[in-house]
Order: structure tokens, then sequence, then C-alpha cells
């Protein structure tokens, strides 16, 4: 077979194939069959060419140069042509290969070639399997997807490979990005600094930090889709990185901060929130709850404490959470609470905020197991008042119930939510064990419950339906702790990414944070949405990312809430992000 002849029997050009596929069978009368095997071609792409050709026989097979002027030399111009077929039949093969081998998508096989450096189009993938004859992949769950062997490994998360050239990505994590403008407001990594949170060139504390409190914002089980959600550009931007960290390195990071380093961090988050220009109140009046965090491994190094979700005692890590009464707001955690010496946390706390604030608080509240009488009466001694119920005995509930009937006086509740608003109460000064003096004492009955309810206080003055209903809110740290159990996974010590508690800790308290800003800038009925209501209301939501010289567009769909976005003043706000070069980050509605 001589150069000439292979020109026309086994042609190179693409388009000159066609032609010649073409021929053979509407002027040679050969077998689409026969052809396909002769070219190189499947045979339903031969089909299709014939099927095209009847619809329209005047297709130009041949077509002239759309550049004006002089034309290549022919040699030349066939020197480029045999190229592009060459690439063209590579990448054909290539495609097929990941298909057949790795059983791939045509989404997951276009990302491929595009990280090889190839500019192809998931369309482009999709076309090529057609032509060649390769039916489409059954729908596979995540799971299956995890499953399949990767075509190469993940880039390595590296802050110094960043791209933030212009270039426009997708994302299913964009609503995160309604975040990063108040953690810019807050110099996140100036205080990540002064706080001396540790941190590496590739991966310092900021990005660190905000991969791990990207999780904790979206709401993801750390034991069950994180590695899921890994390749997301839009998560890795958030934090700050190429890509985001890995499960071992998330872990590896956790286990490098002290206690100390996360105290030192509240205190200056803290400061920080306070000084964003949102109404959050701040009463000095605080509510005060234990949490118990449950372990189901097999160790034996902790000890039981009284898990209330279960009533009863379980191995695990017994934590003590205080909250802003008036701004609703986390402002004090700590893990490192011992059996021997739970019952002084409630000094320590005080003497903490004296530190920081340079006064004391106003007013504590808290349940009757949490501290003894004697720490009653220091805080009686410094001036705090204090409200918490009594433990009720047969001796106490035998004395009540002898009192006569007309000694009980009705009260009314200014809690309007409430069912039983019109409660009887019966108020004393009575003495306890290791206080000295008088304390006042509230039993009410007809409140809901089987049994009187004792309430202990040291303000002998004040109305008695106020302080009962500033008690009833007292039960909202459990609801917002019950919060923080669900949505932030505050409970998940055995997971995939096993964090120390501490940590963890500071990254429920920074993340409810940001959802009680978000709450109080949003407004219109949501100011005291859980953070599940409002990540599904708002935040969970796809966005295109449009990354430019200067600024960082972010355009998100138009939901049954996007108004509420734009009366905050989200499409208004721009922010220079530091960790994304001072770029200024916008918002857009589609």
């Amino acid at each position: 077979m001589t150069d000439y002849t292979r020109a026309f029997l086994k042609p190179t050009v693409p388009l000159f194939a066609r032609y010649e596929i073409v021929r053979a069978c509407m002027v040679d009368n050969e077998s689409q069959r026969s052809v396909a095997e002769r070219f190189g071609y499947s045979y339903g792409s031969v089909r299709n060419l014939c099927s095209q050709f009847r619809k329209n026989p005047t297709t130009a097979f041949f077509l002239p140069s759309r550049r004006g002027g002089t034309t290549k030399p022919e040699s030349t111009a066939a020197a480029t042509r045999s190229k592009t077929a060459d690439a063209l039949m590579q990448r054909t093969q290539r495609i097929l290969t990941m298909r057949h081998e790795l059983n791939l998508s045509a989404v997951e096989i276009a990302e491929t070639l595009r990280q090889e450096g190839q500019r192809v189009s998931d369309a482009t993938v999709m076309r090529t399997l057609q032509r060649a004859g390769v039916p489409k992949l059954h729908r596979r769950t995540v799971q299956q997807r995890l499953d399949a062997p990767l075509p190469h490994r993940a880039a390595v998360a590296d802050v110094r490979k960043l791209n933030l050239e212009p270039r426009q990505f997708r994302t299913d994590f964009g609503g995160l990005f309604l975040f990063a403008q108040d953690l810019a407001r807050t110099q996140l990594d100036a205080l990540l600094a002064q706080s001396a949170m540790p941190g590496s060139k590739m991966i310092p504390a900021g990005c660190a930090v905000r991969a791990l409190l990207a999780l904790k914002l979206w709401g993801l089980r750390r034991s069950a889709h994180v590695m899921a959600e890994v390749l997301d550009p839009g998560l890795a931007l958030f934090a700050g990185l190429n890509v985001m960290p890995k499960r071992s390195t998330l872990t590896e990071y956790s286990g490098r901060v002290h206690p100390d380093q996360c105290k030192a961090l509240m205190e200056a988050w803290h400061t920080a929130v306070r000084s964003l220009k949102v109404k959050l109140g701040d009463s000095a009046s605080f509510d005060l709850d234990f949490h118990t965090i449950p372990y189901h491994g097999d160790d034996v190094v902790f000890q039981k404490h009284y898990v209330s979700k279960r009533s009863r005692s379980q191995r695990g890590i017994l934590s003590l959470v205080v909250r802003d009464a008036e701004a609703r707001l986390f402002v004090y955690a700590d893990a490192q609470v011992r059996k021997e010496n739970r019952h002084d946390q409630l000094q320590h706390f005080v003497e903490w905020w004296r530190a920081r604030t340079g006064s004391l608080p106003r007013e504590l509240v808290f349940d009757s197991t949490f501290t003894t009488y004697a720490n009653l009466a220091k805080l009686t001694e410094q001036g705090i008042a204090f409200l918490t119920l009594r433990r009720r005995s047969r001796k106490m509930l035998s004395t009540l119930s002898q009192v006569p009937q007309d000694q009980w006086r009705r009260i009314r509740l200014n809690n309007v939510g409430r069912a039983s608003r019109r409660p009887r109460i019966l108020e004393q000064k009575v003495r306890i064990r290791g206080y000295p003096g008088p304390v006042r004492q509230i039993a009410i009955i007809e409140l809901g419950h089987e049994k009187p309810t004792l309430l202990l206080t040291n303000q002998m003055s004040g109305a008695a339906s106020r302080l009962i209903d500033r008690y009833t809110r007292r039960m909202l740290i459990e609801n917002t702790l019950a919060d923080a159990i669900d949505f932030f996974h505050m409970d998940a010590l055995s997971a995939a990414v096993p964090m120390k508690i501490d940590v963890d800790l500071q990254l429920t308290l920074i993340a409810s944070s940001l959802y009680r800003i978000m709450a109080k800038r949003v407004g219109n009925g949501l100011e005291n949405a859980k953070p599940r209501t409002l990540f599904r209301k708002l935040v969970r939501t796809r966005a295109k990312v449009d990354v430019r010289t200067d600024d960082v567009v972010v355009t998100l769909p138009r939901r049954a809430n996007s108004p509420l976005l734009l009366a905050a003043g989200y499409a208004d706000a721009v922010e220079a992000i530091p960790w994304l070069g001072g770029k200024r980050l916008r918002f857009r509605l589609a």
C-alpha cells in the first residue's frame, strides 16, 4: 500500500474519514458494519453519519478556510491536521480507558482531563462516549462513588498553591460564603495568632480552623460526609486553600491544640464578636449548665457522668457551657471538668468574667445540682444575684401540703407561650445548710408539674412573676444545647474526624455565634431562629463563584427567602477577605 492509497483507505483527518465512510456506504454499497471495522469507528457512529447525509445530502465535507488572505502551505496544513487528529485519537482512547477500566462518569472523566491540562468540557466527553457506542452508567449512590477507584491522588492542601487567578466554578457550598464577611470583620487570623494557635507553612492556623469550622457551619456529620465533599472547590476557597485538608490532617491539627490555647481563643473571639456592629445585648445575666458528651468506646479512662438524654450515668466528658441570656450567645465553655471539681466551676467562671471585663456578673441562673449551698453564700458575698431550684424532700412536700390554701396566691406570667400562665405561689424566707442568713424561697404549683417547684434566690425584693419568668427562660439553654448536639454534632466523639473535645467545643461556640449574628442581621422573625432553621432557609444553597482580579463574586440562585438576604444588605455589602489576597467579596442573586 502506497502513501497515496493509504490516505484514501485509512484517512487520518476526521473530516476526510467521514467522507470516505459515507462514500463507501452510498457508492460502493458496503455494509455499515464492515465500513465501521475498516475505518476503526463504531457501528453507531457510521449509522449516524449515513443518516445525517440522507437528511442533508449537501453537507460540506471539505470546508474552505474561514480566515481571509493566503492559506497555509499544504504540507504545513497536513502536518497540523495530523497532529490534531492524533491528539483527538489519544484523548478518545484515554476517555474510553477511564470508562472501561475505572468505571468513571463523564463528569469525573472531564474533571480528570482538566486536571491533566486538557481543555475539555463534560459535554465533549459525553459526545465522545456516545459516538463510541458506550452506554450510560447506572445511577450510583454516594458510597458507590466513594468506593470507585480514582485515576489519580487528590492534591495536597497547601496555601501556597491557592489559585486566585480569574476563573469560574460552581460549588454546592454557596451559602457558606455568607459567613465569610463576618469572619473577616472579626479578624480571625489575628485572633488565632494572638491565641498562639498552631499552624504550618502549608496549612496556617487560619486555614485549618476555617476548614474545621466549615464542617460545623454546614452541619456535616464528620463520621459520614466529610470525605465525600472534600474535593469541592468552594469549600476549599472558603478555607483559603487550594483543596480541603484530608481527614488525617484535620484530626492531627486538633491534637496539636492545647486547652489553654482554646481558652485564649475563646476570650479573643468573644471580644471580637462584641465589637461587631450587631445589637446582641449585654445584660451580664448568664445561664449555666453541664453537658455530658458520651463516649461509646471501650476506654476506661473517662469518668461516668449523668446523661439527661438517656436518664442514666455513662462514661464521657463533662463540659460546662455558659450562655448570655439576652444575647443568646455561648460565651464560655470548658471541657476540663471532673467530678471532684464540678461544684467549683461556678467560681471559675466568675473569676474568668471579672478578669476579662473588669466587673462581676450581675445574675447567674442554674439548676439544683449545679453547685453547693456554700458556693451560693460566696455569690451573695460578692454581690451576685443567683436563681436556682431546690431539691424537694419528702419532708418539704409534706410541709407544703399542710399550708392552708388561702395562703397561696395566684400570679400571672408574662410568658404568653406557656399553657399554665396563672400558677399559684407561696413565698417564704427559709434557712439552708451552709448558707448564712435567710434565703427567699418561692414554691410554685399549677405550673404544669405534678409536684411543687421550689425556686431559691438571694433577690429578696422584686416581683415573683419576673423571677419565675427568668428561670423559665433558662430552660432555653437546654434547647440551645440540644440544637448544638443535633446540628453541630457536639456529641460526635467517635467519628471519622476525631477531634479533641476542647477544639470541638470552641468551634461549636464560634459557629453558634456566627449563626446568631446572621439571625440578628436578617431579622424579619428569624431573630431567635435555630441554626438548623437558618441553614435550611438561607445557607443551604449552591452558587456560581467568579474569581476576578480584584474581587470574588458569589452568585446565589433565587429562592423563596432570597428577599430576606436582600433586605439584610448582603447584596450591597462589600468586604475585603484577607485570606483571599484581599479580594473583595460580593454577593449577587441570579
